[in-house]
């Protein structure tokens, strides 16, 4: 086979590929598109349930939370790949001495700590963002699983011995951001002077601050995913985008070899017919 033939043959490969990329890349831009809707919702939410937090507060201080020795890590890596160092980055910080264990979402991520101690459940990752729901559903229960046998479970006290944290690409500021999310609402100032009239409240004080957190816990964790699965779609758009950039530098390059080789072998087929003619 000429040379010619063998680079037309690695073109024809290298722009299949291409086009399989391309397909992914259009993928993770519809997919972008959709999670941004789905932020700005879920993002307005937490804020509104933050602010009924802080007038609850104003009118019924909770008593303030200590900072716990025990802090349980929840680390959201990428389910799939064509996104760069997400899943290291994450990594690089399991071994801080800052947590007393760790929940890590995302197959690839999974594996890389499957036999890390400090790893007390592992979770398959979101794809989309129909599937954070479940994902949800499987992290608390992972949660309640690892302190059940405390004297005060994570989710189902005011006061929890252990501390909850989420640590996760944020794609708004671009960088790793770690986020407690349990005990909730210990951002906010309780030092607030009341204003107004308080809070009409259908249940009692604890038990409404009770149902409050909890709905805050499954809103709040709606918003951190969403934003991990934007910062993972940016990340595969930019690689996806430069695997393409480089197949179609190395198309044209590869074109013009082969342009050369096809002028040498009509060259050569030129020289052959013309000595053939000699002979003749």
């Amino acid at each position: 086979m000429s040379q010619s033939r063998e680079l037309q043959l690695r073109i024809a490969q290298m722009e299949e590929i291409r086009s399989i990329l391309n397909a992914m890349k259009n993928l993770a831009l519809i997919e972008m598109h959709k999670l941004t809707h789905y932020e700005s919702a879920q993002s307005l939410s937490v804020a509104n349930i933050k602010q009924a937090a802080q007038d609850f507060l104003a009118f019924h201080p909770e008593p303030i939370a200590k900072d716990q020795a025990n802090v349980i890590a929840v680390l959201i890596g990428a389910e799939r790949g064509f996104c760069g160092d997400f899943n290291e980055q994450l990594i690089s910080l399991v071994n801080t001495g800052r947590y007393s264990g760790i929940i890590a979402i995302g197959t690839r991520l999974c594996n890389r700590l499957s036999a890390h101690p400090l790893v007390i459940a592992t979770i398959n990752g979101a794809n989309s963002a129909e599937e954070v729901s479940t994902i949800l559903n499987q992290l608390i229960d992972a949660i309640a699983l690892a302190t059940e046998n405390t004297d005060k479970p994570l989710l189902n006290e005011r006061s929890p011995s252990f501390k909850l944290v989420t640590i996760y690409h944020d794609y708004r500021s671009v960088q790793l951001r770690e986020r407690q999310i349990a005990p909730a609402f210990s951002e906010l100032s309780q030092s607030t002077l009341p204003k107004g009239h308080a809070p009409i409240l259908n249940l009692k004080p604890p038990e409404f601050f009770s149902e409050l957190s909890y709905h805050y816990l499954y809103a709040v964790l709606h918003e951190i995913f969403y934003l991990s699965l934007l910062a993972e779609n940016q990340q595969r758009l930019q690689h996806l985008e430069g695997a393409v950039k480089h197949l179609d530098d190395a198309t044209i390059n590869l074109h013009r070899k082969v342009q050369i080789y096809r002028q040498e072998e009509i060259t050569e087929e030129i020289e052959v017919i013309l000595l053939n003619s000699e002979n003749l």
